[in-house]
């Protein structure tokens, strides 16, 4: 299978005071087109920063990254963006809807930055698989949790990523909407055939993809596949 995202010896320091932390250390795998991938550790292990990098929001010390065939150390900041606007969906934690705007018009915002036409009408369709036909013109401050993070899913998915980065997906919600957000998930990503990208702690969740990369420390501890979903 052709690989959506190839990493080779990255590693990523800050500088704290006079003092370089290293909080990546010659990280090196693969994701090929259509996997679950999950990428697992306790905080402070370098997951987040992981996935910074890996969507070219950040950059590396040294090492590469290559997204969707294109090495993100040839591309400058706005070429990044432009790659991660046509080829990448984002999921956060923290939801990272535009509290100003409604459902329908969060979930739209991607399709109006690359001028699409039916912007309104594929939003629209995508709310309505997730179950929110009914709350389109409500505003983040009125939806409750699960509702913001389900608007999010369409909004990541509206424009039909190559590969979709989630930051631990569930971090906000209780463990009952939590599980309908990861089904519903799950469910879009097979639909769609969209490479998943999955930030977490919680191994259970882990278990439910088809490979998992352990990070601790800033190093990779294992990486193999699980059980086939």
């Amino acid at each position: 299978m052709p690989k959506i995202l190839k990493i080779t010896g990255l590693e990523k320091t800050y500088t704290s005071g006079n003092k370089q932390l290293t909080v990546l250390h010659d990280i090196a795998f693969d994701v090929e087109q259509g996997q679950i991938f999950s990428i697992v550790g306790p905080s402070g292990s370098g997951k987040t920063t992981l996935l910074g990098l890996c969507a070219g929001l950040d950059q590396p010390n040294a090492g590469t990254v290559e997204l969707c065939g294109v090495d993100l150390n040839a591309l400058n900041e706005d070429e990044r963006a432009q790659l991660r606007n046509e080829k990448v969906g984002f999921i956060f934690q923290n939801f990272q809807l535009l509290p100003t705007l409604t459902a329908l018009e969060n979930v739209s915002v991607p399709l109006e930055l690359q001028g699409a036409k039916n912007a309104t009408e594929k939003s629209l369709e995508l709310l309505d698989k997730v179950g929110l036909k009914d709350r389109v013109h409500h505003y983040p401050s009125q939806l409750s949790g699960g509702e913001q993070q389900r608007v999010a899913l369409a909004r990541a998915f509206v424009n039909a990523p190559t590969i979709l980065f989630a930051d631990e997906p569930t971090g906000n919600l209780d463990e009952d909407t939590g599980e309908k957000v990861i089904q519903l998930l799950l469910e879009l990503n097979k639909a769609h055939g969209t490479t998943l990208v999955i930030i977490t702690h919680d191994l259970e969740l882990a278990n439910r993809t088809q490979h998992i990369l352990k990070l601790k420390g800033g190093k990779i501890i294992t990486n193999e596949p699980t059980a086939t979903l």
